[in-house]
């Protein structure tokens, strides 16, 4: 019998707490349940399968959607804070993350591996597992990344062998490598029980020799050894772009099969539409996911931000902040959403948190801020790019009918330009519509909707995912014109959240044999109830609460909103909080229920726990909380925000000058004579001349000091210095003390963006009274070598020398004898990546336990600087003291301001740790976040600096100082990365 209609609109209204019905016992998942989601891994002690199908990846066949962020821990150098990035992801949506590891951050030298401290790569995947989070481990060897040689380390620049081939020399190494790494990755694979990786990349973007016997053989000799080593996780190598390559069948895997997955990288422009790489695309081998049609969807690296150069072109000098903005919440929505309407079911974001490059681990075509643009920027500041990660991570929880879905029939809008993919689930009937607004204006259309039709809005350059006939906890969702983002069941009642943009008009439609009570707790809603239907409808604005039949509570949320809703699960059932700007942990003791977490400002505590909580501690403190109509517990006094940082001025500045290796007599008996004849270099030698290139040498890092001595400069007019170096290296000679002048590479234009190897002659013309002087001379140069470039095109880039490359001299050809002087040995802590041959680098200026007393040649000094204009080395060294609140979380960075007409750039130290360089002139950037742990909150730092003029301009700096980046109560425990005074 037809039911009647009834309306019910309300704007604020309570009613009583009723019981829940029992949640359904549910069985050992299987390939085709759909009905239950994974649970949250962890390192348990148990055996656990790792598998996949066409549809998605299967863990003890229970099927995961991934949905994961790229980070990477070396270029966050303090272990405390990788558990700060983690518990901000997983509060976020994230169910997994990927990593590389890169082999130059972990081997000084051949047959050297250091995995301790902060290159402690099983502490990081510990913590991973602790956090709750799934990881896809990528180490290489090969990993591309924006770092120097792309993650080979230095010495191997001076080796023999052609890299990323099967050559026996290469691959010896290689060996030596991954043996090394894979004994780690191994005992913390998912498979073990003791970790919680769950995939494994096989190499990076390999686009050459990919029909060669050089290539094929390259990667199924990767594949054994691999095997070999112990990993037992499926597989993947990631194809640089839509080319079908080294998907499963193009390279032998032995008596292996069905254990390799296809994956490839996609960085579509933020201007255009976003691409179809999938199941609405052209399919086939240039299809994306088509190519492996019997594995699942892997996109292993979509564009989440963009790097920027030195000048920063390609944002126009805005640095990342811009790319942020071109890539921001909405670009989100509409791009990754389409990814995965188009069966992309592992989903991994580059860059989510991006970090610093310190020291000289950039690679040439970046500065050191790592930023990107990410949606957790370096500071480690959640950005509204974390919003639609954090509805899409919660609603592939919250709805397992996502993991299976096949195209379905094609399904028009009203209005043609609002493009609809529509998705099935074969399994449950359910319905998937991912709608997309290309256009500049917001639509709104009428769609049919499973077996209704109803009116939808998507806002202008805007996307949202909507469902039908699916079942969203106890209740059948009959369809929604707005993005379900969270169901579960709290205490007494089940929870249904849908998310969207402010304003919209939502409606969510549930089935229901007989009409519900219907109250409005909070808002304003209308609920009408016809055929077994009740729909609910509001404008999002706020929190909108609808108490259904005593036992559903819909909640209507508004992206601000959202953002401040978060899930955990607990032993005894899920916690859903609402109000603090981020939950960190919910643990059950007894019936106390311990919250801790981070605010900022003053904010709201409510939460929906399990059954027989019946007190709540916020960061170890007891909440006094009231019950409310929506069966959630809600403190009676808002959780304070963060209290006031303050930061001291730099002052007390101590100088002193530097380079001695300019002057004619300095003693450099003990440096390195470069004699040798020949090199593996890339870099040809010119003929008759001895090998100049510093990895020839051993010094693959930093500043590079040559001195040249001849007897004779009669007839000399002019010294030709070629140098190669990576973007932004600059070259400064001497004769005999006296300045000869510095050279530059250009900075860099938008198309030269991805240029890592810049080469030049320097040509200087002797002063009229050297040629002519009678005994020795001695030609000083120093060489800002910058860094390798990488190997994308596997073509042996990264062995393009640094350094000078070819010395001649006009009027006259003297007999030169060369010694060359680096880094003087490998920091024990800080790695061989921190210094490079600057003679305050080799004799610690740099680092806190430095006397200057018993140095001696320090003077006192402030800003901004008001000297002689000098070609060369300057230091400046402070200590300073910080006495942030023991509950407090700073983010702490310094800035650099000074006439741009300036010419000199600043590596600075921190504590010794050297965490950038600043160029004056270049920029773009001015700001460098220094990570706590390496920077001391609470207590004494040392920030010393080496200052770089080229001797044409006053060389600054203008003013220094300590930056707030961003703050918050609560975090996580930080530990000092290296004790004070070493």
């Amino acid at each position: 019998m037809k039911l009647s209609r009834r309306t019910f609109t309300a704007l604020s209204a309570t009613t009583a707490a009723s019981l829940a019905l029992p949640l359904p016992t549910a069985g050992a998942a299987t390939p085709d349940d759909t009905t239950a989601p994974a649970r949250v891994p962890e390192a348990d002690g148990q055996t656990h399968t790792v598998a996949f199908d066409k549809y998605s990846l299967l863990v003890d066949g229970s099927r995961v959607v991934l949905w994961s962020g790229e980070v990477h821990p070396f270029r966050l150098p303090s272990p405390s804070l990788w558990r700060d990035v983690l518990q901000k992801l997983r509060a976020h949506g994230y169910n997994a993350i990927s990593i590389y590891v890169a082999w130059n951050f972990h081997s000084p030298a051949p047959g050297v591996y250091d995995f301790t401290g902060v290159r402690d790569l099983g502490r990081f995947l510990e913590t991973a597992a602790e956090e709750g989070l799934y990881v896809i481990a990528r180490p290489g060897p090969y990993i591309n990344a924006e770092v120097d040689a792309g993650g080979f380390p230095g010495w191997l620049t001076a080796t023999k062998g052609t890299a990323r081939t099967s050559d026996p020399t290469y691959l010896a190494y290689v060996d030596e490598y991954l043996t090394a790494v894979n004994e780690i990755i191994a005992r913390y694979q998912y498979t073990r029980g003791k970790g919680t990786v769950v995939l494994y990349e096989l190499e990076n973007e390999y686009a050459s020799n990919v029909t060669s016997p050089a290539g094929k053989d390259y990667m199924a000799h990767l594949y054994a050894k691999v095997r070999a080593d112990g990993i037992d996780v499926p597989l993947f190598h990631n194809d640089k772009g839509r080319n079908g390559y080294w998907a499963p069948g193009s390279f032998s895997t032995g008596d292996e099969t069905g254990r390799y997955l296809y994956g490839f990288d996609g960085y579509p422009s933020p201007s255009g539409n976003p691409p179809d790489w999938g199941y609405f695309g052209v399919g086939g081998a240039k299809g994306g996911s088509t190519a492996s049609p019997d594995t699942p969807g892997l996109l292993a690296e979509f564009g989440g931000g963009w790097f920027d150069p030195w000048g920063g072109a390609v944002f126009s000098g805005k640095g990342y902040e811009e790319s942020r903005r071109t890539r921001d919440a909405a670009y989100e929505r509409r791009f990754y959403l389409t990814n995965l309407a188009n069966g992309i079911k592992i989903h991994n974001v580059y860059m989510t948190f991006g970090g610093t490059s310190w020291g000289w681990l950039p690679a040439p075509v970046v500065y050191t801020s790592y930023d990107y643009g990410a949606a957790l920027d370096e500071a480690r500041n959640v950005t509204s790019k974390l919003t639609p990660m954090h509805q899409m991570g919660q609603l592939l929880r919250s709805v397992p009918d996502l993991a299976k879905l096949d195209r379905a029939q094609d399904t028009a809008a009203a209005d043609p330009a609002l493009k609809v993919y529509h998705l099935t689930n074969p399994d449950t009937g359910a319905h998937v519509y991912v709608l997309r607004n290309d256009t500049s204006a917001s639509i709104t259309s009428t769609l049919p909707l499973g077996s209704a039709s109803a009116e939808v809005t998507v806002g202008a350059k805007d996307a949202k995912l909507v469902l039908a006939d699916t079942a969203l906890g106890k209740r059948e969702l009959a369809y929604s014109t707005v993005q379900p983002m969270i169901q579960l069941s709290a205490g007494r009642r089940d929870v249904a959240v849908f998310a969207g943009r402010p304003g919209e008009p939502a409606e969510a439609a549930f089935a229901y044999e007989e009409e519900p009570e219907v109250s409005v707790l909070d808002g304003s809603a209308t609920a009408t109830y016809e055929d077994g239907i009740l729909r609910i409808a509001t404008h999002l604005g706020g929190l909108v609460r609808v108490l259904v039949g005593g036992t559903l509570l819909v909640l209507f949320a508004d992206d601000e909103t959202s953002a401040r809703l978060w899930c955990y699960d607990t032993p005894s059932g899920p916690v859903l909080v609402r109000g603090p700007a981020l939950l960190r942990r919910a643990v059950l003791d007894g019936a106390t229920l311990h919250l801790t977490g981070d605010t900022i400002e003053d904010a709201d505590l409510e939460v929906w726990a399990p059954r027989g909580v019946q007190r709540i501690t916020w960061n170890n403190g007891p909440v006094h909380v009231r019950t409310t109509p929506s069966g959630s517990f809600a403190a009676e006094r808002a959780l304070p925000g963060v209290p006031e940082v303050r930061l001291p001025a730099l002052t007390h500045w101590q100088q002193r000058p530097e380079n001695p290796e300019s002057e004619q007599d300095f003693d450099d008996r003990y440096w390195t004579v470069a004699d040798k004849a020949t090199s593996y270099s890339t870099t040809p030698v010119p003929a008759g001349r001895p090998v100049l290139f510093a990895d020839d040498y051993g010094f693959h890092y930093g500043d590079v000091w040559y001195r040249g001595s001849f007897d004779d400069a009669s007839g000399a007019e002019s010294v030709n210095l070629a140098y190669s170096t990576g973007t932004q290296g600059l070259l400064m000679a001497w004769l005999d003390g006296r300045p000869l002048g510095t050279h530059r590479m250009p900075v860099p234009t938008s198309a030269q963006s991805t240029q890592g190897t810049w080469t030049a002659t320097a040509a200087f013309a002797l002063p009229a009274d050297l040629r002519t002087a009678d005994g020795g001379h001695v030609l000083s140069v120093l060489v800002r070598r910058m860094q390798h470039d990488e190997d994308g095109g596997a073509r042996d880039s990264h062995k393009s020398a640094r350094g000078l490359t070819g010395v001649a001299f006009t009027g006259a050809d003297p007999a030169v004898t060369w010694r060359i002087q680096g880094a003087s040995g490998t920091d024990p802590v800080r790695g061989p990546l921190n210094t490079g041959g600057l003679y305050g680098e080799r004799h610690g200026w740099h680092l806190p336990g430095l006397d200057l007393d018993t140095d001696g040649g320090w003077e006192r000094a402030a800003f901004p600087v008001d000297g002689p204009v000098r070609q060369g080395v300057s230091w400046y060294r402070t200590t300073f003291r910080l006495t942030v609140d023991h509950d407090v979380d700073a983010s702490i960075g310094l800035t650099f301001t000074d006439d741009p007409a300036h010419a000199y750039r600043v590596q600075f130290y921190v504590n010794g740790w050297n965490m950038g360089q600043y160029i004056n002139d270049v920029g773009p950037q001015r700001t460098f976040a220094v990570p706590n742990g390496i920077l001391r909150t609470r207590g004494a730092n040392t920030l010393a600096l080496a200052v770089l003029a080229d001797g044409t301009t006053p060389a600054g700096p203008g003013d220094v100082q300590l930056t707030l980046l961003g703050s918050a109560a609560g975090g996580v425990e930080v530990r000092a990365v290296l004790s004070p005074g070493v």
